[in-house]
């Protein structure tokens, strides 16, 4: 890595004022390395707020009974509501700062930069291309970092992520269209690398920092859980996450390394189904913006695609919201503590959910098998969509609640996926150099790094260095 010294000094004094220690990588996998004055402060200070010290709150472990650190989150979606033998088990991104486990990612992917000099928050600004969550989880760590950041996200997203933006002091630009309008961000970005000399932009969609950040904390945080509740003959199976922008899915390189036969598959929706069948259209799931295969998406290690219907994400959403669905859930043996958990679930998080139903059916996976796939956020993201969908539809009954038990979840079936052999994963490798080459800039040889393995490899091989470098940071800011 190379290192801009004067920057880098302007930014140690910067840090040096504000009184900002940054985590490792390290102590963001295992919070008991966090120094013991820190974990001291913590429970005194907000998940929320912008406080300096939450950027160590930037990880899996965090006790929000106590605020302090404790086991991974996560929860077991039980067989009455999934319908099938295998286990489902959601890590949960409600805990993170902000909600949302793009936080992390987004810390992935300017930290780096912070510390080697390449990013000056003096004078420039960070700049966070989004569907919604990345670009507030990259507003938080400019927060706490004392930068200044910029948001691009398209209008049609909810009023929840527009209103928090503009309560942290970021800069949001509204770009047109809904959530698979990932182009339109694109372009804005464009137009700034040209107009605006005081911006840096973090693309989520290309910066490596997000997927290795996956990668080391995610995938190790779902072995934890696995060796957690597996037993003496349980399997980890199946690996679920949707592509966005294929950070969060990088974990699945981590489990494969640990569990060969695991599935790792990604899911979209169904309305703009671009890995399922080169298709494109708008659609509801917010959190998941595709009509493009994101450069740092490793698809050699893909197994299957699966297109989940929208309509089907927010049925689900009332069901598992509303006093009706609730109370149906609860008639059909699911504990009254589960159900108070539910709304843990977001959107994409439900959609996340159906596919590991649909891939538990077509590998007709066991009582033994394990499946887990990533909660990203919960309901309260998405109490707006909740009222809308009321307005439009009128209340949720009994009827309805048991309709969409049956249909959406216990009926989910082996429908709209898609098993992907080496032909077929070589093809979505293919696809990147429509948006990747022709927009956006990279050459053809960078492509055909992206499918030797090796790359790979040596991507997601070690952070020691960056721990090193923060480490560096750290002691020159002497705080």
């Amino acid at each position: 890595m190379k290192v801009n010294e004067a920057v880098l000094e302007k930014t140690v004094r910067r840090c040096r004022e504000r009184g900002i220690v940054i985590p490792t990588f390290a102590q963001q996998k295992d919070p008991a390395k966090v120094p013991g004055w820190i974990r001291k402060k913590l429970p005194s200070i907000g998940l929320w707020d912008v406080n300096p010290l939450n950027l160590f709150r930037i990880t899996w472990k965090n006790d929000v009974k106590t605020g302090q650190f404790g086991d991974v989150n996560y929860i077991e979606i039980p067989r009455e509501i999934t319908g099938i033998k295998a286990r489902v088990i959601g890590l949960v991104g409600k805990y993170f700062p902000t909600g949302a486990h793009k936080v992390g990612a987004a810390f992935g992917c300017l930290v780096p930069k912070l510390v080697t000099g390449e990013f000056d928050p003096d004078t420039q600004k960070a700049v966070w291309p989004s569907t919604g969550n990345y670009c507030r989880g990259g507003a938080f760590d400019c927060a706490l970092l004392g930068c200044t950041a910029v948001a691009i996200l398209p209008e049609e997203m909810s009023k929840e992520r527009f209103k928090w933006l503009e309560e942290i002091g970021a800069e949001v630009i509204a770009t047109p269209g809904c959530e698979s309008n990932v182009k339109e961000i694109y372009d804005k970005c464009w137009d700034i690398r040209k107009n605006r000399k005081d911006c840096v932009i973090f693309n989520q969609f290309d910066e490596f920092g997000n997927s290795i950040w996956h990668y080391h904390l995610t995938g190790s945080a779902i072995e934890e859980v696995f060796k957690k509740v597996a037993g003496k003959r349980g399997r980890l199976a199946g690996y679920v996450s949707a592509t966005g922008s294929a950070g969060t899915i990088a974990a699945g390189d981590y489990l494969r390394r640990l569990f060969p036969d695991v599935r790792v598959a990604a899911t979209e929706a169904l309305q703009c189904p671009t890995l399922f069948m080169n298709g494109f259209g708008g659609h509801r799931i917010e959190g998941i913006g595709d009509k493009h295969v994101p450069w740092i998406h490793n698809v050699r290690n893909t197994d299957m695609v699966i297109a989940i219907d929208d309509e089907a994400t927010m049925r689900v959403l009332r069901l598992f919201n509303e006093a009706a669905g609730q109370r149906a859930l609860m008639q059909g043996g699911v504990s009254a503590a589960l159900v108070e958990q539910l709304p843990l679930l977001g959107i994409s998080s439900i959609c996340n959910l159906i596919a590991s139903i649909k891939l538990a059916n077509y590998y007709e996976l066991g009582a033994d098998d394990v499946v887990f796939c990533m909660l990203t956020d919960s309901a309260g993201m998405y109490q707006s969509r909740l009222a809308e969908l009321k307005a439009a539809h009128g209340e949720y009954t009994d009827k309805d609640a048991w309709s969409d038990l049956g249909r959406y979840l216990h009926g989910a079936t082996t429908d709209n996926l898609r098993e992907l052999g080496y032909r077929d994963r070589k093809a979505l490798h293919n696809l990147k150099y429509f948006t990747w080459v022709e927009q956006q800039g990279k050459t053809v040889q960078e492509l055909n790094q992206l499918w030797d393995g090796a790359f790979w490899d040596e991507k997601f091989a070690d952070i020691s260095e960056w721990d090193r470098l923060i480490d560096q940071f750290n002691q020159r800011v002497g705080t």
